[in-house]
């Protein structure tokens, strides 16, 4: 969706440079969806450090000298730092951005250890790695992904990821719930197979070559609208649609209506939901009783 928009807005003609740049941004996302998780091992590898320094004061205390570890042997963070696979992507890829910018690890660190919730934590007397597991999946929900000056940091890294942080973060927290003791931490996959992998530049690609077409069954649909009165995202989500109907068979309309309809609801106006789905009926209707929507396999309806 944002590609098609910077391609329309910007009147450039140019799809393999344009598709260049998609692919930089999914490269990008995934980029950002490593960080995060690397935030979480960095949060704790500043609590070691913590600790280690504590212990070296001339005068220690006794809570200093014998320190709780419960957060630092916390065994899904544990789990996060001996991933080979985060360790190998974060060094492979140069993901620096915790040693360039420590101060945001700090800031996180400082008011996890002061609040209620990492006090409860460290002293209560459970210790299973279920318990464990949903420490650290409230952690991130209410400490790291609604963190805004985090946000603000991310953004300024790449303006493309302020768009992507929601989806990033619930992939991460759908991740980490799914955690089960005895078992190493892998990075998952963007895509779940090459298919999906070219999904999205097909649509991208087939979408451009065909938008003016796409436009004109817009118009025949909206008669009693003047074109410069449908938002733009709002004809771009329909025309993306569109696509979908007559030219990927294999997904089934109803999957194609709902998620515009949800895109819609997080990037356009407030009606526009409403707008979207009365023309996607109507097109979904035209295109099967004409035939030129034909879907195959299961769950087509």
């Amino acid at each position: 969706m944002q590609s098609v928009y910077a391609m329309l807005r910007s009147g450039s003609d140019n799809i393999t440079k344009e598709k260049e740049f998609l692919n930089a941004n999914i490269v990008k996302m995934y980029e950002l969806y490593v960080i995060n998780l690397q935030l979480l091992v960095e949060i704790q590898n500043r609590a070691i450090k913590l600790q280690e320094k504590s212990k070296k004061k001339i005068l220690a205390t006794a809570e200093d000298l014998n320190p709780n570890k419960k957060f630092v042997n916390n065994q899904v963070l544990l789990m996060l730092k001996n991933s080979s696979s985060l360790k190998k992507h974060v060094e492979d890829y140069k993901l620096d951005n915790w040693k360039l910018d420590d101060e945001y690890v700090q800031l996180i660190w400082d008011e996890i250890r002061t609040s209620q919730f990492y006090h409860k934590y460290i002293t209560s007397e459970k210790l299973s790695f279920d318990d464990d597991l949903k420490f650290v999946c409230d952690l991130f929900k209410n400490f790291i992904a609604p963190n805004e000056k985090l946000a603000d940091y991310y953004e300024d890294q790449n303006i493309g990821w302020s768009d992507d942080i929601p989806f990033v973060n619930t992939w991460i927290y759908k991740q980490l719930k799914g955690l089960k003791a005895g078992t190493s931490f892998v990075l998952e996959s963007l895509f779940k197979d090459d298919d999906d992998y070219k999904f999205g530049k097909e649509l991208f690609e087939k979408v451009m070559l065909n938008h003016t077409d796409f436009e004109k069954e817009i118009i025949d649909k909206t008669p009693n609208w003047e074109l410069d009165r449908i938002a733009d995202l709002d004809m771009i989500l329909i025309k993306m649609a569109i696509c979908e109907f007559l030219r990927f068979p294999s997904i089934p309309s109803k999957v194609t209506i709902n998620e515009y309809l949800e895109i819609s609801k997080d990037y356009s106006t407030e009606k526009s939901s409403i707008f979207i789905n009365g023309v996607l009926d109507k097109l979904q209707k035209d295109f099967t009783e004409s035939k030129r929507m034909v879907k195959v396999g299961r769950g087509l309806l």
